[in-house]
This record gives C-alpha cells, sequence and structure tokens, in this order.
C-alpha cells in the first residue's frame, strides 16, 4: 500500500514537471490594474513582450483600471490557479489600499503566489532653487523653525505621496503642510513656480530638472544611491535613519498556481531584468530594477503591508 502511495506521488510529481515544461498552451493575460500609459502600463507590455518572445506563446497586457488598483487586483485574486492569468502587482493594490481600506475583497499575502518582484521607485526629497538650503539637515532644520507653513502636495488624501510625506513628518521631527491635488500636472507647475515648499515624490519626472538645477534633492528614501542621480545621498547617509519609502513593482498569479510554472516565470522574469536593454529602460524610467526569488516578493509585500497599516494608523490617514 505504501508502494503504491509512493508510486502514485511520484507519478503526480512528475505529470506536474512535465506539465510546467510545457506551459504555456495558449496565450497568457496580465491583468495591469490602471489604464493604459504611464509606468505601470509601459513596464507591464515590455514584460509581456519579452515574455512571449521567450516563451513563443502570446503574454499580452489587459488593463483593469480602477479604485487605485483593486479593481484589477481583484480580478486576478478570482482567477484560476492555472497559470494562464498573471497579475502586475503595485503597492498601491497590495500595500496602500489595504491600509486604507479594511474591506478589501482580497488578501495582498494569502490572495496571491509571488512571482517576482521587477523594479522600485524610491522617492526622493527635493526642493526648489530659492530654498536657502543645500542638505537634508539644513532642510529639517529650516523646517522645524517653521512648523506647519512649509507645504508638500500629493495627488490627494491617502495618495502614496500623502503617506510618504506624513511618514517623513514623523521621521524627521517636522509639519509640513499637506496640500491635495487631483492630478500630479498641477503639483508640478505649483513647485516650479515657489508655491510649494517641497516634493516628495519617485525621480520619474523631475530628473532634468535637478540636473539642470532647477531644484535640489536633497536625499533618496531608499537604501541605496539612485544610479540615475549617484551624487545624491540616501536619507540614512544624510542623517536621517529610519525613513525608506518606496513603491515597488511586480508579477503575482493567484494563489495556488503551480510552482513550477512560478518558477518557470520567475527564472525568465530574473533573467529579463539583468539584460542591460531593461537596466538602462528601467532606469531612464526612474526606476530602480529590483529582481527576487518569490520568496523573496512575497515577503516584501507582507512587510511592505504591514509598514503601510501601521503607518495610516499611527498618521490617522482617513479616506474621504
Amino acid at each position: 500500500m505504501i508502494k503504491l502511495a509512493a508510486l502514485a506521488i511520484a507519478a503526480a510529481i512528475a505529470w506536474s514537471c512535465a506539465w510546467a515544461q510545457s506551459y504555456p498552451t495558449k496565450p497568457v493575460r496580465l491583468i495591469v490594474p490602471f489604464p493604459p500609459g504611464g509606468n505601470t502600463d509601459t513596464l507591464g507590455r515590455l514584460m509581456t513582450q519579452r515574455l512571449t518572445d521567450v516563451f513563443g506563446q502570446q503574454f499580452y497586457v489587459e488593463n483593469r483600471g480602477g479604485a487605485g488598483g483593486v479593481i484589477g487586483a481583484e480580478a486576478a485574486s478570482r482567477a484560476p490557479a492555472d497559470g494562464y492569468t498573471i497579475f502586475f502587482g503595485t503597492t498601491g493594490a497590495l500595500a496602500s489600499q489595504p491600509a486604507l481600506q479594511p474591506k478589501i475583497p482580497y488578501d495582498p499575502v494569502k490572495s496571491f503566489a509571488s512571482i517576482s518582484a521587477l523594479a522600485g521607485a524610491p522617492v526622493v526629497v527635493m526642493v526648489g532653487n530659492a530654498m536657502p538650503v543645500n542638505s537634508l539637515q539644513e532642510f529639517i532644520q529650516y523646517a522645524k523653525a517653521r512648523p506647519g507653513k512649509l507645504t508638500y502636495g500629493s495627488s490627494g488624501i491617502g495618495h502614496f505621496l500623502h503617506v510618504a510625506g506624513e511618514a517623513f513628518n514623523a521621521a524627521a521631527g517636522v509639519e509640513l503642510f499637506h496640500v491635495p491635488y487631483k492630478g500630479t500636472s498641477q503639483i508640478q507647475v505649483d513647485m516650479f513656480a515657489g508655491r510649494l515648499d517641497v516634493m516628495i515624490d519617485t525621480i520619474v519626472t523631475y530628473t532634468e530638472h535637478v540636473r539642470s538645477g532647477k531644484l535640489k534633492a536633497l536625499a533618496v528614501g531608499h537604501r541605496t544611491r539612485l544610479q540615475r542621480l549617484p551624487d545624491v545621498p540616501t536619507t540614512a547617509e544624510a542623517g536621517l535613519s529610519g525613513y525608506e519609502f518606496a513603491s515597488y513593482f511586480g508579477l503575482l498569479a493567484p494563489a495556488g498556481t503551480p510552482a513550477d510554472i512560478v518558477r518557470r516565470l520567475n527564472g525568465e522574469v530574473v533573467k529579463t531584468l539583468g539584460t542591460p536593454e531593461m537596466i538602462d529602460t528601467l532606469n531612464k524610467m526612474g526606476l530602480e530594477p529590483y529582481p527576487t526569488t518569490p520568496e523573496q516578493y512575497g515577503a516584501l509585500i507582507a512587510e511592505d503591508a504591514a509598514k503601510w497599516k501601521q503607518l495610516v494608523a499611527k498618521i490617522g490617514i482617513k479616506m474621504e
């Protein structure tokens, strides 16, 4: 009886491995939880093109935008766990929205099988050229002398940049005043016009303005410096320990997706992220390549979700 059971298990494992080796036998959709355009869509399409080339089967993007990524994440979590639906995970869908919405229709950890992180977009603390400071410590002292007087902007209450700013307030012991906007374009206009004092944002749309001297980048909220701004110190190097804030992108599948398929996808994704072409493309987008094992990405999601939940509770952010 034991011998028969062992044979059955061995046969099941062999069948699973054979299935994984033949995968995929039909098109695979990648649900991107935002509309076409922007970093998520661009990076998602780059990855599907690469996976199509590698596997010889079509991988395609399906945009399912809405509710800060929640609609797309829910759709992915409810899809069959057969490897033919994968999900473009974002910090919004997997950390900030679950922290802000207690009744979210999926669990950021339990509802998905992590494949690999793709890239990270850490925030950079930036001020206008007219601000009389040249380092993060000088800015912190300047802000402490003016509690509630210096402003920063975000795309709304509970937005990634809002929490990043409030987390900076807590870490630095300052009181920057939050100004919510309906989008990012007006934030940049007001920042360049001097109507906003500080911007705590990813560097994507600001690199050339920093390089030209229009803005001063004081520190990167990350454990390492940015490749595109190697002279800008990390917050820890600038004397502010404990402040790291980044938005992460990655690939996941519905929970229960066969581990062999997850491993195959992980291997190809990691190879892709290590190519000079992809590294250069990501750097031009203001992103840092961040390849991981499935286990490492799962741990990052759990850590990020817990951090956001704690921050939102501590800061007392309420969705309007």
